[in-house]
């Protein structure tokens, strides 16, 4: 790794900007099955965060605001100005959430003949919470964790919002990254955990609605409140992840996640025993839900697209993926650079590089899931028509329009009253 010999040094905590409230407004849409990324993502936190920069960047760099504290604000800008490439970029992702060719990933072999970067890649975050808790402590030291990009889920409260919180995520200098303002989906845009994109930008998406079999229900599926039906009783599967299994109470109930409140929680809450206690509930399971699915064990269940995706074209082409009546659940996995980073410039010349249609198409065609990369579906149509073709890739515009973002908790008590409140169900 090389360090910069200018200043690289960001500011303390008492040097950052205000944080103020900001409204939700998100998409993801999760179709990869076959790697198991979304099985990582079991974590009981969710939310993503409800808190954000006051003040967004330019179109060509970050300004200074008023600091928290009462401190001066930092110059972000000037700060940028003294960065330099130094030819190498420490790119730490999840397991199989990139291209691949036999052990190599020709996007980054790309990157590297065009810029004369050398990449290393690593595959190490496992799930967002063990990995922050990993990294934590050198961050609150002040130093640098050897990753230039890291890779999290911004639904996860423990991760992105305390990255903000604590001052050790690194604003983008949007003049470094064109490509985004250019290709970058409208959805992939100024998402509510950072609006402006003013420390992220998105790499994959996902969303969470509802799968079942035509064979066994024998009746079309639109309505998460068919999961309440007595008709399928013991053949319901609900998620064991909490995050979900209590927004789809909200969902269930007419609620907003995003606006819910704790007296919200505790209605879904009391709508999800009333479905555990009526034996409807066969299991709340992992990523196995879908074997359980495959098999006939469960007829209907809560799902993630990727998983349908997937079996549609591995054997079992009569599953069907529905977005529910009262909407679908959506997250994202964004590109960060954290504090300390010691190749700020590399890093953003990848995000540059990789919003360019033809690697956002190639990253897509591997991992399957929704890109955020515009003008990547006539690419797929013609290269790989099962991929472009399918709107659990290129979800349709009325399928985003159903999308729901997740609570947002403002504290970590909020975090342990919503888990508090719908683990219970889980675990009796």
């Amino acid at each position: 790794m090389h360090r910069a010999e200018e200043d690289n040094t960001p500011p303390t905590p008492d040097q950052s900007p205000e944080l103020t409230p900001i409204d939700p407004a998100l998409l993801r849409g999760l179709t990869e099955r076959r790697h198991t990324r979304r099985s990582f993502l079991r974590g009981a936190g969710a939310g993503g965060g409800a808190l954000a920069m006051g003040a967004l960047l330019s179109a060509c760099g970050i300004q200074g605001t008023e600091a928290a504290k009462g401190g001066p604000a930092f110059d972000w800008t000037a700060w940028w100005s003294r960065q330099k490439k130094h030819g190498v970029l420490n790119f730490a992702n999840w397991p199989l959430y990139i291209d691949t060719d036999h052990g190599k990933h020709p996007s980054l072999e790309q990157f590297t003949a065009k810029t004369g970067i050398k990449v290393n890649y690593y595959e190490v975050i496992q799930d967002n919470a063990p990995f922050y808790a990993q990294i934590s402590p050198t961050l609150r030291a002040g130093q640098s964790i050897g990753y230039d990009i890291i890779v999290m889920t911004n639904n996860d409260w423990t991760t992105i919002e305390l990255f903000r919180i604590n001052n050790w995520a690194t604003p983008l200098e949007h003049g470094l990254i064109p490509n985004f303002f250019i290709n970058a989906t409208p959805l992939a845009r100024n998402q509510s955990v950072d609006p402006g994109n003013e420390f992220t930008i998105p790499w994959q998406s996902g969303f969470t609605g509802i799968a079942y079999d035509p064979t066994k229900i024998g009746r079309e599926i639109k309505s998460v409140h068919d999961l309440w039906d007595p008709a399928f009783k013991g053949h319901v599967g609900m998620m064991s992840d909490n995050t979900e299994l209590g927004s789809l109470g909200l969902l269930a109930l007419g609620i907003d996640p995003a606006t819910s409140t704790e007296a919200d929680w505790k209605k879904a809450a009391t709508l999800l025993q009333k479905q555990r206690d009526q034996g409807l509930v066969r299991q709340y399971y992992d990523q196995s839900y879908i074997k359980a699915l495959e098999s006939g064990d469960v007829w209907i269940t809560q799902a993630w697209s990727g998983d349908i995706f997937q079996a549609n074209n591995s054997g079992y082409p009569h599953l069907k993926f529905i977005v529910p009546d009262e909407g679908m659940m959506v997250w994202t996995d964004v590109m960060m650079v954290p504090r300390h980073a010691q190749n700020p410039v590399d890093a953003l010349m990848w995000m540059n590089f990789y919003y360019q249609p033809k690697i956002g198409a190639m990253v897509a065609d591997w991992v399957n899931y929704v890109t955020p990369v515009g003008n990547t579906q006539a690419i797929l149509k013609k290269s790989d028509p099962t991929v472009g073709n399918s709107p659990l890739v290129f979800p349709t515009k009325a399928m985003a329009a159903q999308a729901k973002q997740y609570y947002a908790y403002q504290n970590y008590d909020e975090f342990n009253t919503w888990n508090n409140i719908f683990n219970p169900i889980i675990q009796s």
